[in-house]
């Protein structure tokens, strides 16, 4: 069993890797272009049109993942904490959430971290991506992402035609005009792709830290601390907090 000062000598380098990490995905859930997909196939309207090769581009960021990479950073940061204020500390409170005890004997301080944590947590989760409210999206588990219905749209040419204006004469050429019409020649089927986070899960996700919040504030309210001992709460806090 550790002892408290070897907590509290490794508590500071576990806590800048958890930040920066934090602040690493805050960053890269932010980069639209690494969140987007798209599949596009090209059908010629005729058989000796021109042949396209198909385009495509592939989500290389997702939230969901982004969200578990953060929680396993961070859980932790909230484990040697937990370990070293309960060394602390003597008085101690439940955290309650819906009725039921999430986090049982936590000590004040601990509370007091975890108020901070949580209010930083809201503020990544409120500025997450959600999916453009414009397009109909439905989950396909083939690419693990977000995806719309097929969009037809037609590839056209510019086709010259004449127009007689004036037909010739034995005294004068005829006088012919040239005009260019949109022809129709193959139609592109494009579908988009999205890492991003249906609004409602963003919700959900907002609602539940709230929830826990709260309860955190409750119990540091009620909370008192002592021996070092492992206290594996991140897992519990996280899991709740995804699940």
């Amino acid at each position: 069993m550790p002892k408290l000062n070897q907590i509290i000598a490794v508590e500071k380098g576990v806590r800048a890797k958890a930040q920066r990490e934090l602040a690493e995905a805050r960053q890269l859930v932010q980069k639209q272009p690494l969140l987007s997909g798209i599949s596009r196939v090209y059908q010629p309207k005729d058989e000796d049109g021109d042949q396209l090769p198909p385009e495509s581009t592939r989500v290389q960021v997702k939230v969901e993942e982004a969200l578990r990479g953060t929680a396993a950073a961070l859980t932790r940061l909230f484990d040697v904490t937990a370990a070293k204020d309960h060394a602390n500390c003597e008085a101690r409170a439940d955290v309650v959430v819906d009725g039921r005890p999430l986090l049982r004997g936590v000590p004040v301080t601990y509370l007091l971290f975890l108020e901070k944590q949580l209010a930083e947590l809201r503020t990544f989760l409120e500025r997450l991506p959600v999916l453009d409210a414009a397009e109909t999206w439905t989950f396909d588990p083939s690419t693990d992402a977000w995806k719309t219905d097929p969009v037809r749209t037609v590839k056209t040419r510019k086709v010259p035609f004449n127009h007689v204006k004036a037909e010739a004469t034995d005294k004068h050429p005829a006088q012919v005009e040239v005009f260019y019409e949109d022809v129709a020649v193959g139609q592109w089927t494009t579908v988009k792709f999205s890492g991003a986070l249906p609004a409602r899960r963003v919700n959900e996700l907002v609602d539940r830290l709230d929830r826990l919040a709260e309860a955190v504030k409750f119990a540091r309210e009620e909370a008192n601390a002592f021996e070092v001992a492992d206290r594996p709460v991140g897992e519990a806090v996280f899991g709740y907090l995804l699940g």
